[in-house]
């Protein structure tokens, strides 16, 4: 993991960084990601293998979290460095009990997790249970209370999907 985020800095400096992905690589705990990613607004952590929040680091601007696929099956109070978490993917990991996604209550800006494929998702009435546990919540694993979908998540406006888009991308002026 560490070799990996060296690799991803490219010579800048952590203080630097919005967004890192580091997916897919092999570790069963956090190394190498440190306090100094204080402008930290995304991290992927998918399919790294990781088996333990401990040494998560206190990242004050983390929005989005991604952590599918790995073997987490506790310790999320390891992220309570990360008070603007709006998004949260646990899914594919080893979460069992309700108790478990109780340090989430802490999250007062946490609107969308998602459990996808892990235990916990068996229990009876687990959407209910979820959703009282976390007043904030506004999805859980795609849906909302009502069964209802989730908006698409990667910022795009519907101008944007049907291409009127008013970014400086995409206007050619000619002169």
């Amino acid at each position: 993991m560490e070799k990996r985020i060296a690799l991803e800095l490219r010579g800048r400096n952590p203080s630097q960084i919005k967004e890192l992905n580091l997916d897919n690589c092999r570790s069963t705990t956090i190394v190498g990601l440190t306090d100094e990613y204080i402008n930290l607004e995304i991290l992927s952590l998918n399919n790294a293998g990781l088996t333990t929040l401990k040494g998560f680091p206190t990242l004050p601007k983390l929005r989005k979290l991604e952590l599918s696929d790995n073997r987490i099956s506790n310790g999320l109070n390891f992220l309570n460095g990360c008070k603007k978490l709006t998004h949260l993917n646990l899914s594919g990991n080893k979460i069992a009990k309700l108790e478990t996604l109780k340090p989430l209550e802490e999250f007062e800006n946490l609107k969308n997790l998602d459990l996808f494929n892990n235990e916990v998702t068996n229990i009876e009435d687990y959407r209910n249970k979820v959703f009282a546990l976390h007043p904030s919540l506004k999805y859980l694993d795609g849906f909302d209370k009502e069964d209802g979908e989730a908006e698409d998540s990667s910022g795009e406006d519907e101008d944007e999907m049907n291409g009127n888009n008013d970014s400086e991308e995409g206007i050619y002026r000619i002169f």
